[in-house]
Protein backbone atom coordinates (compact mmCIF):
# COMPACT_ATOMS: atom_id res chain seq x y z
CA UNK A 1 0.00 0.00 0.00
CA UNK A 2 2.80 2.32 1.10
CA UNK A 3 4.54 1.67 -2.47
CA UNK A 4 1.09 2.65 -4.45
CA UNK A 5 0.93 5.88 -2.69
CA UNK A 6 4.28 6.75 -3.29
CA UNK A 7 4.32 6.14 -6.88
CA UNK A 8 1.09 8.04 -7.08
CA UNK A 9 2.68 11.07 -5.00
CA UNK A 10 5.92 10.58 -7.89
CA UNK A 11 2.66 10.78 -10.84
CA UNK A 12 1.61 13.76 -8.95
CA UNK A 13 4.43 15.49 -9.28
CA UNK A 14 5.94 14.80 -12.63
CA UNK A 15 2.26 15.90 -13.61
CA UNK A 16 2.32 19.23 -11.83
CA UNK A 17 6.28 20.28 -13.43
CA UNK A 18 4.24 20.20 -16.85
CA UNK A 19 1.12 22.35 -16.03
CA UNK A 20 3.87 24.94 -14.11
CA UNK A 21 3.21 27.42 -15.95
CA UNK A 22 -0.30 27.56 -15.63
CA UNK A 23 -0.98 28.29 -12.08
CA UNK A 24 1.04 28.67 -8.96
CA UNK A 25 3.30 26.03 -7.27
CA UNK A 26 3.57 26.61 -3.36
CA UNK A 27 5.67 24.81 -0.92
CA UNK A 28 5.37 25.44 2.76
CA UNK A 29 7.04 24.11 6.35
CA UNK A 30 5.11 24.59 9.72
CA UNK A 31 5.85 23.72 12.98
CA UNK A 32 2.98 23.08 15.37
CA UNK A 33 1.25 22.16 18.94
CA UNK A 34 -1.01 19.04 19.13
CA UNK A 35 -3.71 19.65 20.92
CA UNK A 36 -6.57 17.64 22.34
CA UNK A 37 -6.20 13.85 22.00
CA UNK A 38 -2.83 14.33 20.13
CA UNK A 39 -1.62 16.59 22.86
CA UNK A 40 -2.05 13.94 25.13
CA UNK A 41 0.21 11.71 23.12
CA UNK A 42 2.65 13.88 21.00
CA UNK A 43 4.80 17.59 22.28
CA UNK A 44 5.44 18.68 19.02
CA UNK A 45 4.47 18.40 14.98
CA UNK A 46 6.34 19.28 11.64
CA UNK A 47 4.77 19.77 8.41
CA UNK A 48 5.54 20.09 5.04
CA UNK A 49 2.81 21.30 2.02
CA UNK A 50 3.02 21.35 -1.95
CA UNK A 51 0.55 22.28 -3.75
CA UNK A 52 -0.63 23.97 -6.80
CA UNK A 53 -2.99 26.55 -7.37
CA UNK A 54 -4.85 27.19 -10.98
CA UNK A 55 -7.03 30.65 -10.77
CA UNK A 56 -10.59 30.15 -10.37
CA UNK A 57 -11.38 34.20 -10.65
CA UNK A 58 -9.53 36.69 -9.64
CA UNK A 59 -9.95 36.34 -6.11
CA UNK A 60 -9.83 32.30 -5.78
CA UNK A 61 -7.52 29.86 -6.44
CA UNK A 62 -8.37 26.20 -6.43
CA UNK A 63 -5.84 22.82 -7.12
CA UNK A 64 -4.64 19.77 -5.73
CA UNK A 65 -2.04 19.75 -2.52
CA UNK A 66 -0.04 17.01 -0.96
CA UNK A 67 1.60 16.52 2.97
CA UNK A 68 3.93 15.48 5.26
CA UNK A 69 2.95 15.61 9.22
CA UNK A 70 5.03 14.19 11.87
CA UNK A 71 4.31 14.37 15.77
CA UNK A 72 6.76 13.75 17.91
CA UNK A 73 5.36 11.43 21.08
CA UNK A 74 5.39 12.14 24.30
CA UNK A 75 6.53 10.08 27.12
CA UNK A 76 3.67 9.04 28.98
CA UNK A 77 3.90 7.08 32.70
CA UNK A 78 7.54 5.75 32.23
CA UNK A 79 5.98 4.61 28.72
CA UNK A 80 7.19 5.86 25.24
CA UNK A 81 5.03 6.96 22.51
CA UNK A 82 5.73 6.26 19.15
CA UNK A 83 5.93 9.25 16.77
CA UNK A 84 2.88 9.56 14.77
CA UNK A 85 3.13 10.51 10.66
CA UNK A 86 0.38 11.38 8.22
CA UNK A 87 0.89 12.03 4.42
CA UNK A 88 -2.48 14.28 3.73
CA UNK A 89 -3.50 14.38 0.29
CA UNK A 90 -6.11 15.97 -1.16
CA UNK A 91 -7.66 19.74 -2.67
CA UNK A 92 -7.16 23.14 -1.52
CA UNK A 93 -8.72 26.27 -1.53
CA UNK A 94 -7.74 29.55 -1.10
CA UNK A 95 -10.24 33.22 -0.99
CA UNK A 96 -8.47 36.45 -1.05
CA UNK A 97 -9.27 39.07 0.73
CA UNK A 98 -7.24 41.67 0.06
CA UNK A 99 -3.77 41.80 -1.38
CA UNK A 100 -2.03 40.75 1.77
CA UNK A 101 -4.75 38.27 3.74
CA UNK A 102 -6.01 35.25 2.34
CA UNK A 103 -8.39 32.66 3.75
CA UNK A 104 -8.37 28.99 2.64
CA UNK A 105 -8.85 25.81 3.59
CA UNK A 106 -7.51 21.72 2.36
CA UNK A 107 -9.73 18.85 2.33
CA UNK A 108 -8.34 15.24 1.51
CA UNK A 109 -7.61 11.86 3.08
CA UNK A 110 -4.42 11.80 5.45
CA UNK A 111 -3.02 8.29 4.85
CA UNK A 112 -1.40 7.21 8.42
CA UNK A 113 2.01 6.22 7.39
CA UNK A 114 3.30 4.48 11.10
CA UNK A 115 2.07 1.36 12.30
CA UNK A 116 -1.34 0.97 13.61
CA UNK A 117 -2.20 4.46 11.96
CA UNK A 118 -4.76 4.18 9.42
CA UNK A 119 -5.54 7.54 8.76
CA UNK A 120 -9.06 9.66 8.19
CA UNK A 121 -10.88 12.77 6.82
CA UNK A 122 -7.92 15.45 6.76
CA UNK A 123 -9.39 19.42 6.94
CA UNK A 124 -7.33 22.13 7.62
CA UNK A 125 -8.65 25.61 7.72
CA UNK A 126 -5.93 28.17 7.22
CA UNK A 127 -5.07 32.03 7.23
CA UNK A 128 -2.42 33.98 5.16
CA UNK A 129 -0.68 37.04 5.37
CA UNK A 130 1.70 37.98 2.27
CA UNK A 131 4.89 39.45 3.44
CA UNK A 132 6.16 39.74 0.05
CA UNK A 133 4.88 38.31 -3.52
CA UNK A 134 6.76 34.90 -2.80
CA UNK A 135 6.59 34.43 1.21
CA UNK A 136 3.56 34.02 3.21
CA UNK A 137 3.04 33.45 7.07
CA UNK A 138 0.32 31.12 7.78
CA UNK A 139 -1.79 30.02 10.68
CA UNK A 140 -3.23 26.43 10.25
CA UNK A 141 -5.62 24.59 12.44
CA UNK A 142 -4.62 20.75 10.97
CA UNK A 143 -7.12 18.36 11.73
CA UNK A 144 -7.45 14.14 10.94
CA UNK A 145 -10.54 12.13 11.92
CA UNK A 146 -8.94 8.98 13.26
CA UNK A 147 -10.75 6.09 14.93
CA UNK A 148 -12.23 7.31 18.39
CA UNK A 149 -11.39 10.92 17.84
CA UNK A 150 -9.10 13.44 16.17
CA UNK A 151 -5.59 13.77 15.51
CA UNK A 152 -5.78 18.33 15.62
CA UNK A 153 -2.23 20.44 15.34
CA UNK A 154 -2.79 24.32 15.65
CA UNK A 155 0.51 25.44 13.13
CA UNK A 156 2.62 28.50 12.07
CA UNK A 157 4.32 28.57 8.93
CA UNK A 158 6.45 29.75 5.58
CA UNK A 159 4.65 29.33 2.62
CA UNK A 160 6.91 30.04 -0.67
CA UNK A 161 5.85 30.67 -4.48
CA UNK A 162 7.85 28.81 -6.42
CA UNK A 163 7.00 29.80 -9.69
Amino acid sequence: MKKIMLFSLAVCFVGLSYVHAQGDFKAGIHAGLPIGDAGDLATFALAVDLGYLFDVSDQFQAGPTVGFSHSFGDEIGGFEIDDIQFLPIGGAGRFNVSDEFSLGADLGYAVGINDGNDGGFYYSPRAAYSVSEMVDIVLAYRGVAVDGGSWDIISLGVEFDLN
